[in-house]
């Protein structure tokens, strides 16, 4: 870790206190559980950089991207490996990262470095059922709800603003209420908003065969 990165979140604890566990309850409006949501706390107080040594990885597993839903700090480094034995074409013309990386297999391209915050819907130009998504968010306190719409965080002590967001989510903007942590505390966010219908990926085996 940087030692920047680390005085600065030495300074935040010392603030704050020491970490407590906040965990989040997602429910659709439904009531069922919420899974593969991203849920993040931002704060108005200094909140520590990202580590420009860590990689992120959007691999290519199957003919998908895995995990389907990645999330990083604002100014992470993604990685987009191969691990299929066909060439991918991955690209993004979200305004939150617009960038192409044409055919390949055996190689992994450069990082890319993730510097605006919002969603980055990703997609391949050989099989356009592959689709994918990076969230990029501006606080190191960001996580994903399980299969029971529940999500943990460790966070030092103090006023936050919780964040929720969904591929299936159809709001430009995440789902946002405040927060105070004051000691180990539960939450619970239910979508007011019906969610998007999921995708029913096909794959035509014979089309793309060699790619």
């Amino acid at each position: 870790m940087p030692l920047r990165t680390l005085c600065l979140l030495l300074a935040i604890i010392g603030t704050y206190g020491h970490a407590v566990p906040v965990q989040v309850i997602v429910t659709a409006p439904g009531g069922e559980a919420l899974s593969g949501g991203v849920v993040y706390l931002t704060s108005d107080q200094p909140l520590p950089e990202a580590d420009p040594e860590h990689l992120a990885q959007m691999d290519q597993v199957s003919r998908q991207f895995k995990p389907h839903v990645l999330v990083v700090q604002k100014g992470s480094r993604v990685i987009f490996p191969n691990s299929d034995s066909i060439k991918h074409h991955v690209y993004s013309f979200s305004p939150a990262k617009t960038f192409e990386l044409e055919l390949y297999k055996d190689r992994a391209p450069e990082p890319l470095t993730f510097d605006k915050q919002g969603q980055v819907e990703l997609g391949c130009n050989v099989h356009d059922w592959m689709l994918g998504y990076i969230y990029v968010v501006d606080t190191p306190y960001f996580t994903r709800t399980n299969q029971d719409g529940q999500a943990t965080l460790d966070v030092p002590k103090g006023n936050y603003q919780l964040h929720v967001r969904h591929p299936r989510l159809d709001e430009p903007s995440p789902v946002t209420q405040p927060l105070e942590v004051k000691d180990s505390v539960t939450t619970r966010v239910t979508l007011s908003n019906p969610l998007l219908p999921g995708i029913n990926y096909q794959q035509d085996e014979d089309e793309f065969m060699g790619y």
